[in-house]
């Protein structure tokens, strides 16, 4: 066979295959269904707990055997992903209702992990169970084929309720994601039947019966009036709040209780509240916390912070939905997969999706019930009508040879071959006209089925099954009686499984954060080589001067409600608020300067700390070590935020020096090689921050610049090249930009 090759362009291949990628993580992964509210993952594990007969009337299974058949057959992306799956639809402090009942550890709020799956047991709930997965032998939803096509899964589940509301979503895919709050069943389940009443219904009015997110942590949500805009448009921020309680205990004093959490706090972000109350007092941002202790167990949260007599109780609450987490926001996007596209739906239309796959569901359901009956129908009737000629049957089959002599008898009158006893016998015969389903049955039938008292009971089994057919038609010819079976399954669920609101919906205002003045006064910063820093008092400096002196890199005079800016090798400006940093005795450790500022120590390096209100009264020069030279007004760095780009640096430049200008003549540039250039200041131009400068120095091949010295005329001024002591105003005095003298060692 002659070989071919194909030439394709490399960036529409890229393009297809990344396309192709993005599309398989968005349908197949990441993003729920509308119509049953699950991830494949979720689903398939539901499905393979059916199919092993995990009940919620039978004994628990191993989590691991679970994982394991579903990885097997359907779901081939590695145990942990079901697992984790798994273990979230057992968690109530996840979902708004839970669908496995999981027995073992799994988790708890605070950020525990589960066990792992071979010490941990399941098995399916009963709404699960029954509102999930039933009817799914009667051709309710299209089975399709697993990943090996050697299994068959349902591409969707029968799910009664919209599952999607009622438990949430939340799911990361290629360049989109999904987040979905829980709501409460109840009130799911009325806007539903609401929706069925009046399609036409509002979203407005919906919500008289949806009222909002209720989430399984409680909690308050406090924009109740942005809530209307959300539902429309699918999208838009949720605040929601912790809910504190205030308690009196002895001696004057208060204790703050918080008793629920927002829900983002799940997990691991309880022990950062915690951490984040102690920062508050660490940093000296409130100085009424006694204690804190967290006293959650399985009853619920219980966190207790203890404050000092006479602390302003309203302020500090204020302040703890100002500087923690206890208020948070929940991020809307009810992103969900509906036709096999991710779409952005409003709360009518994830209704509409939902009830529209109630009807087709039921559809499906109730043709394939009127399909059984009919059979059942006709089958009785042919069993009714050889009682009537019960005898004649008996002759006929008497008569015969073998069994198909007589089902062409009863079927087709054909008497060939069979013996009677008379012809009356044989005329009778030749008209009967049996279907071939009632000729089996006929020949199947046990002779106990002519009792008088069976032959009643199948005359009301016949009446039974008119009747059963008589509903299923009207049921499929008339939507409104659909409709009421399906409110009459909602009805059901509601009563069985519905439960009290957690969520509380409130329009709270704007916190307002009163913070008490700090008295201005004249304090130390001090700072040690390893970047634990620290202020105290002016009094306390001097008892202590030579020790501060010898122990600490860097010491600043200062005023406490100033700030502190640090400039790096990378060209950055980090300022820090002296209130952040703590203030106390000469002997207390401090803390990292990288807990209060965005400077990271492990990849960049302090070049100079100055406090700002130096800065403000002098220029700065910054040198690079390409030798950049530029002087910038000291004012530009009075900025407030945290970090700024204090210079620009070329490509593979750093910052190696940056002084504050004040009785200045002369710079010197000293290289790596041993070059030595000294020329007046008053060369170097002022530019603005965000300028490269000018060139200082002409460097030759790999040199570049290692120090930078500062003279004044008729000072002594030392520099230090390889040991050996340079005197540098001996240095003979030249121009910018030029090579510079060569010393030699």
């Amino acid at each position: 066979m002659e070989e071919r090759i194909i030439k394709t362009e490399y960036s529409e291949v890229m393009q297809k295959s990344y396309i192709d990628y993005a599309m398989s993580v968005i349908v197949a992964r990441a993003l729920p269904d509308v119509r049953d509210g699950l991830k494949p993952v979720q689903r398939r594990t539901l499905y393979d707990m059916y199919e092993l007969g995990i009940k919620y009337d039978k004994p628990y299974r191993k989590s691991a055997r679970i994982v394991g058949d579903t990885m097997g057959k359907y779901h081939p992306h590695g145990d942990s992903s079901i697992y984790e799956a798994l273990v979230v639809l057992t968690q109530e402090f996840k979902k708004g209702l839970p669908l496995i009942d999981g027995h073992g550890n799994f988790g708890n709020i605070e950020g525990d992990g589960a066990a792992a799956m071979r010490y941990t047991e399941a098995r399916l709930h009963k709404i699960t169970q029954e509102n999930f997965l039933a009817d799914l032998d009667k051709d309710v939803v299209d089975f399709i084929s697993n990943f090996d096509e050697t299994e068959k899964e349902p591409s969707v589940l029968p799910v009664k309720i919209p599952n999607l509301l009622v438990n949430g979503a939340e799911g990361i895919a290629v360049g989109m994601a999904t987040s979905i709050p829980p709501h409460n069943l109840g009130e799911v389940l009325d806007a539903t039947k609401a929706y069925m009443k009046n399609p036409d219904i509002s979203t407005k009015e919906l919500m008289q019966y949806l009222k909002g997110p209720d989430f399984p942590t409680g909690g308050v949500i406090v924009n109740q009036s942005d809530l209307l805009q959300i539902y429309e448009t699918g999208m838009g921020k949720i605040k929601v709040r912790g809910k504190v309680e205030v308690e009196k205990v002895k001696g004057g004093k208060t204790n703050i209780v918080i008793t629920e959490i927002p829900y983002p706090m799940i997990g691991l972000n309880i022990s950062k509240f915690l951490q984040d109350v102690a920062n508050l007092s660490e940093t000296k941002k409130t100085n009424d916390i006694v204690d804190i202790s967290n006293q959650s167990s399985k009853e619920g949260i219980r966190i207790v912070i203890e404050l000092k007599k006479d602390a302003d109780t309203q302020n500090f609450i204020n302040l703890l939905y100002k500087k923690t987490r206890l208020e948070d926001t929940f991020g809307v996007n009810m992103l969900a997969i509906s036709n096999r596209r991710p779409e952005t739906m409003g709360l009518k239309r994830i209704l509409k999706e939902s009830v529209d796959f109630q009807f087709e569901v039921n559809t499906r359901k109730y043709n394939n019930l009127l399909k059984k009956e009919l059979e059942r129908k006709e089958i009785q009737e042919g069993l009714i009508k050889a009682c009537n000629v019960i005898d004649l049957i008996i002759e006929i089959l008497r008569g015969s040879k073998d069994r198909a002599m007589a089902k062409a008898c009863l079927v087709e009158g054909n008497t060939d071959g069979i013996q009677f006893k008379s012809k009356e016998s044989k005329i009778m015969a030749q008209q009967l006209s049996f279907s071939d389903p009632q000729a089996n049955a006929i020949l199947e039938m046990r002779l106990y089925k002519l009792i008088g008292l069976e032959i009643t009971a199948l005359l009301k089994e016949h009446e039974e099954t008119l009747a059963n057919i008589y509903r299923y038609e009207d049921i499929l010819e008339r939507r409104d009686s659909m409709a009421q079976v399906i409110m009459n399954d909602l009805n059901q669920i509601k009563k069985e499984y519905a439960r009290d609101r957690r969520t509380v919906l409130d329009n709270a205002e704007e916190v307002i954060l009163e913070e008490k003045k700090i008295e201005e006064m004249d304090i130390v910063f001090l700072m040690d080589r390893f970047g634990y820093s620290k202020t105290v008092d002016i009094s306390t400096y001097e008892r202590n001067k030579e020790a501060a002196d010898a122990e600490n890199k860097y010491i600043l005079f200062a005023k406490n409600t100033g700030r502190v800016c640090l400039f790096t090798n990378k060209g950055t400006l980090y300022t820090i608020k002296l209130t952040d940093v703590p203030f106390g005795k000469f002997r207390d450790k401090g803390i990292p300067i990288d807990n209060i500022s965005n400077y990271s120590s492990s990849q960049e390096e302090i070049v100079l700390i100055a406090s700002q209100s130096e800065l403000n009264l002098y220029q700065l020069i910054f040198a690079t070590k390409t030798g950049m030279l530029k002087v910038v007004d000291g004012g530009e760095f009075d900025v407030q935020k945290k970090t700024v780009q204090a210079t620009k640096l070329l490509e593979q430049d750093e910052v190696i020096h940056v002084s504050i200008l004040k009785e200045v003549r002369n710079i010197v540039l000293q290289t790596n090689e041993g070059f030595f250039l000294r020329f007046p200041v008053e060369e170097i131009p002022e530019k603005k921050k965000n300028a490269i400068g000018v060139r200082g120095i002409k460097l030759a091949g790999k040199d570049f610049v290692e120090a930078v010295y500062f003279t004044q005329n008729g000072q002594e001024a030392v520099g230090i090249y390889k040991n050996k002591k340079i005197e540098l105003n001996k240095l003979k005095l030249g121009k910018r930009d030029t090579k510079g003298t060569k010393v030699r060692i």
